[in-house]
């Protein structure tokens, strides 16, 4: 049944219950009626989102929505689908250990992991980021250098190496994801990381790990004696 909004006894919508007896006593289907705010001709805002929660599979599937899966539902467009999408970053971020890895000095590999961890724990496919440290390895900059399947010719030093000498880092880590969850490194890893570490050689800045992101855990080629410690 299209029932209305409009229809719905005031004390019973939404808003007006979120606002008496607070947000937890809503259901899911309330609260994303509240966020969606508006329905259409065919369908009210209720409707739409049980249309939304059965089609992404039950509200523990939210986190891994993007906005072609959302806009692909009838009736939710544009404004719609960003204001979603921003709601559930919000709440990623919020559940993240650690906030902000800017300016943070790195005492140790899990602290990029339990940055990291929830920031590509969904992700279907490989997320390539470098860090960019100063003498003191203080985190100056983080940032995503390419998305898709590793290999050289995708991976090129130029642009890390340039990102490095714009921000006058003195070290680079690298760390990507393996959607598989399993962290031990391909031989591709292996090769684009000696052929990094080499580049940075020549010019003067070391790269001094490159982390691979799984699951539930983490492989550090410098933990694995696979970059050489004299870099550190």
């Amino acid at each position: 049944m299209n029932t209305k909004i409009k229809d719905i006894p005031l004390l019973e919508r939404p808003r007006e219950r979120l606002k008496h007896y607070g947000a937890s006593t809503l259901s899911n289907e309330e609260l994303l009626a509240i966020i969606l705010k508006s329905g259409t001709k065919e369908a009210s805002v209720k409707i739409l989102a049980s249309k939304l929660l059965s089609h992404i599979g039950g509200i523990q599937n939210l986190t891994k929505i993007n906005y072609n899966d959302i806009t692909s539902i009838k009736g939710i467009g544009d404004s719609k689908a960003c204001e979603l999408l921003a709601v559930v970053e919000l709440a990623k971020r919020l559940n993240q250990e650690i906030v902000s890895l800017k300016d943070i000095k790195l005492t140790s590999t899990s602290l990029v992991y339990k940055y990291y961890k929830n920031i590509l724990m969904d992700k279907k496919q490989e997320h390539f980021y470098c860090l960019y440290l100063d003498s003191d390895k203080k985190v100056i900059e983080n940032k995503l250098i390419f998305k898709g399947t590793l290999n050289q010719s995708l991976v090129h030093p130029r642009e890390i190496f340039r990102e490095a000498y714009l921000l006058s880092a003195s070290d680079i880590i690298c760390l990507h994801n393996h959607p598989s969850g399993n962290v031990l490194p391909s031989e591709e890893d292996i090769i684009v990381t000696e052929r990094l570490v080499e580049v940075g050689r020549l010019l003067g800045i070391n790269v001094i790990d490159h982390i691979i992101i799984g699951k539930d855990n983490y492989y550090s080629f410098y933990e694995n004696h696979l970059i050489g410690r004299k870099n550190n």
